[in-house]
Parts: C-alpha cells; sequence; structure tokens
C-alpha cells in the first residue's frame, strides 16, 4: 500500500508532540536552521518558464527562474489544490484544504473562508523555532480579526487580504456602494506582531500595476535587516499579477511586445533576479532554502492568458491543468544540482518537510496529510514519500491519483463548469493520456487499478469521517 495511505490510516506515523525551540544568536541561516524564501505565483501554469516549456515560447525568456532549476530540483508531478484559498490554506498547514474546513459540528465551512484560529500555520511553526517570519503579498486566508497573517504567525505583513479580482471594483462604473457590508473596496493593509492591521491605499487597477514591486522591495528589505540581526527568516512572497487582471508595472509595459502577460512574467523573472542577488550578495546563498510554485493552474475563464503546458484545462477543475504546478526548489550543497524528478508530490508536504529539516516536531492533536520529502528532496533517496492525492473541488470529492493513474468520480465542463455525475468513473493513464481525454485509453488493459484507487479513496474518506474537524472561529 501506498506510504501516504498508510499515514492516512495511522496519522500517528507523522506526529509527535511539538517542541518550541528558543530563539538563539545563530546566524541568518545555517544547517540546521536554513533561511526559507518562499515564492508562491497566483493561479500561474505549468507552461509558463523555460524548463517547463514556456519561457521564450510564452514571449519572454525566464533565465532567473530557470536557475533555480539548474542549481536545484525540478518536480513535473506537484500537485495543489484546485483554487487559491484552499491551496493557500493546504500550504500553510500540511492538511487538505477540506480538512481544514471541517466543522465540529455541521457542516463543512465555505470553500473561501480560509482558516481558523486553532490551525497551526508554517509560519507559527517556524516562528517558534526561532525564525523571523514576514509575508509580502496576498493572504485570502481570513479577514476578520484575529483571522490575519499577522495573528497567525506572521511578524510582519503588508499585501492584500483577499483576492485580485478586487483591483476591478474602484474602476467599475457600476459598482453600487452600500449594495452590502462586505462589498467594499479592498486596500492594501499592513501589521506588525499584535498589532491590528492599517489600510493603506485603496486597491484599483493603478495600485495593481505596482504591487509587486512594492512587495519585493518590502521582502529585500526584510531580508537584509534580518541578515544584520543575524537571525534565520521566513520569506514569504505570494505574488499576485498573473492573477486577474494581469497589469504589468508601468516600467514593463509594453517592454516584451508579446502583450501584458507576457510583460509580467519579465517583471517576475526580474524580481526573481533581484531576490537570488540579494541572497547572494549578503552570503546566505548556502543557507537558504529558496523554493517557486504557484497556487494552482491558469485562470479558468476562457479569456484567461494562462498556459498549462500539456495538461487539460486550467483551475476550478479536476484535471491537470488545474492541479499540477511547477515546483522549484535550491538549497546549495544539500539538494543536489539538476535534479528532475516525475515522482508524486504534493503542497501539502512542505510543512512537514521543513518541520524535519529544522528539527521541529509537529502536533498530535490533529492530522496532518503531508509526508516528510526531506530525503527526496536532498537525494538520500530517489522516490517521493507519497504515491497519492486526493481531489477536491470546493468540499465534493472529485477523484484522486496514485502514480501515473487517475480516478474521477465526477467529470467537469471546462467552459461552463458544469458537473457532470458518472454512472462508472473515468479512469485516466496520465503517461498515455496526458490530455485526459479518452478515459479507456489503455483502462482496459489495466483495471487491476481499480484496486490501490480506490483504497486511496475510501482510506481519506474514513481518515475524515474520524476528523473532529477545526473548531471556530
Amino acid at each position: 500500500m501506498a506510504e501516504m495511505v498508510r499515514c492516512q490510516r495511522v496519522p500517528i506515523c507523522l506526529l509527535a508532540l511539538f517542541v518550541s525551540v528558543p530563539l538563539a544568536a545563530v546566524a541568518a541561516g545555517s544547517d540546521d536552521k536554513p533561511n526559507i524564501v518562499l515564492v508562491l505565483m497566483d493561479n500561474f501554469g505549468y507552461g509558463e518558464i523555460g524548463v517547463y516549456g514556456g519561457g521564450v515560447m510564452r514571449g519572454a525568456p525566464t533565465p532567473n527562474i530557470d536557475s533555480i532549476a539548474a542549481e536545484g530540483f525540478q518536480l513535473t508531478n506537484f500537485n495543489v489544490e484546485a483554487e487559491c484559498t484552499p491551496s493557500r490554506s493546504a500550504l500553510m498547514t500540511g492538511r487538505y484544504g477540506i480538512r481544514t474546513r471541517q466543522r465540529p459540528d455541521g457542516p463543512p465551512r465555505g470553500v473561501w473562508y480560509g482558516i481558523t484560529k486553532w490551525e497551526i500555520t508554517l509560519a507559527e511553526m517556524l516562528s517558534d523555532s526561532g525564525y523571523a517570519t514576514g509575508i509580502f503579498g496576498k493572504w485570502h486566508l481570513g479577514d476578520t480579526q484575529g483571522r490575519f497573517p499577522t495573528d497567525q504567525g506572521f511578524d510582519e505583513w503588508i499585501g492584500l487580504p483577499r483576492s485580485s479580482d478586487r483591483a476591478f471594483w474602484p474602476d467599475s462604473n457600476s459598482f453600487t456602494p452600500d449594495s452590502h457590508p462586505d462589498a467594499v473596496f479592498t486596500h492594501v493593509m499592513a501589521a506588525k506582531r499584535g498589532e491590528k492591521p492599517t489600510e493603506l491605499e485603496v486597491f484599483g487597477r493603478e495600485k495593481r500595476k505596482t504591487i509587486d514591486r512594492e512587495i519585493t522591495d518590502q521582502a529585500i528589505d526584510f531580508i537584509k535587516r534580518k541578515a544584520e540581526d543575524e537571525q534565520p527568516f521566513f520569506a514569504y512572497l505570494p505574488y499576485t499579477q498573473t492573477h486577474e487582471p494581469v497589469d504589468p508595472h508601468p516600467d514593463y509595459y509594453g517592454k516584451t511586445g508579446n502583450g501584458s502577460f507576457a510583460d509580467v512574467l519579465a517583471q517576475t523573472d526580474d524580481y526573481m533576479g533581484e531576490l537570488l542577488h540579494t541572497i547572494e550578495q549578503l552570503g546566505l546563498k548556502d543557507n537558504t532554502i529558496f523554493i517557486f510554485t504557484s497556487d494552482n493552474g491558469r485562470e479558468g475563464v476562457p479569456r484567461s492568458f494562462g498556459f498549462t503546458g500539456p495538461w487539460r484545462a486550467g483551475m476550478f477543475s479536476p484535471y491537470e491543468g488545474s492541479l499540477r504546478v511547477p515546483f522549484l526548489i535550491r538549497w546549495p550543497g544539500k539538494i543536489p544540482a539538476g535534479q528532475v524528478s516525475n515522482d508524486v508530490v504534493h503542497q501539502i508536504d512542505l510543512f512537514p518537510t521543513l518541520a524535519s529539516i529544522i528539527g521541529a516536531r509537529l502536533p498530535t492533536d490533529r492530522v496532518y496529510d503531508g509526508v516528510d520529502q526531506a530525503d527526496f528532496f536532498t537525494g538520500k533517496t530517489e522516490k517521493s514519500a507519497r504515491e497519492s492525492v486526493i481531489i477536491y473541488i470546493g468540499n465534493v470529492l472529485f477523484g484522486a491519483k496514485w502514480r501515473n493513474w487517475k480516478i474521477l468520480l465526477r467529470e467537469m465542463d471546462e467552459d461552463t463548469y458544469a458537473i457532470r455525475e458518472m454512472a462508472y468513473p473515468s479512469v485516466y493513464n496520465l503517461l498515455v493520456d496526458p490530455k485526459e481525454e479518452v478515459p479507456e485509453l489503455n483502462y482496459l488493459n489495466d483495471t487491476w487499478v481499480d484496486f490501490p484507487l480506490y483504497q486511496v479513496l475510501e482510506d481519506h474518506e474514513a481518515s475524515i469521517e474520524e476528523d473532529p474537524g477545526a473548531p471556530d472561529p
């Protein structure tokens, strides 16, 4: 049985007492406490950057991002959740989004609720282990008092509380003020730990053009300050500008001659270059884990600019174009350079993996769906610690993947998002049918695959049935 399935059925295999490590006066990053820079793109498809077949083909070369692959590890089967909020929830907690939405009583919370205060975030785990923690960009996991980033383990934050599409509102001539208490303009927000967040500029189309420039500057300043303080740091940069509306910075508008998305792609690659240069200039390269990934595939709307490479559909769907995104990780001297793997990894694995690397233990009062991939990333083993993932759209279980096979209990119309209930599930071999066009292609020769696929689903459903849920608020 797959390692992931065993851990879902017996969660104690991942859990131990949580140990808080007091802050020590050590250099900014070391073998046991490396700095961590995590760049999370927004609605950014598998095929955008050069090493995944994009770059020049998409109108803008991406040499800086590609360099992370050359110096580290590239995953071609890195999986995420299908929507922004569940994906960010999974990343921050090491738990499937459905698990963080489970209530002790009653139905699950809505898909865009975010996380409750009870959840332990990646930032809280790292903060308790002596890290300085900063988030620069989009949060989208809670916009009420007590649920902002600085209530959930981050020392400082500047960015957006909600989705980038709200930038349309201030410039819409049909926006109706006072139509609903929640239908208000989004502001850029800033906060320090223990402080009430303050609202800064209204987030309209003009601010949209400059936000990623500003959060890059803020992150670089944070990295420099923590290097001077000789404190290990976690810099989380959830970028925004590849989400609708795609508005390049004025310095990049028209720069490529290939449209706004290519301009933003070139802009993003330059920002990555600045981050990488800062780390190298400060002498932190060998002591810093640098990760580049995305929350989900391209925008789901037909007019979207994004590109999912060889995979079908985009976000909000159960198909690979939604669930499979770029993932590059670099840690010189620890992660061998130039690795590429098609083994299954999920974003929920980052939490236990980073905990393992820094020597933090996970609490025993909740189930972790993620598995420790430290040995896989560092080349101590050639195989991923997981073989399967679960697929949800909202609170509906759609299916699962096991190795290169996929089962879908439900299919979805890519133009209307209409859900089709299947009399018999679709089973795809993703190696021979990456576009998920012909369920029967190869399946009739290999109906034995029903057993591991259904086992993954049954074990997950049993685990959810036993889960007491995440307490409000």
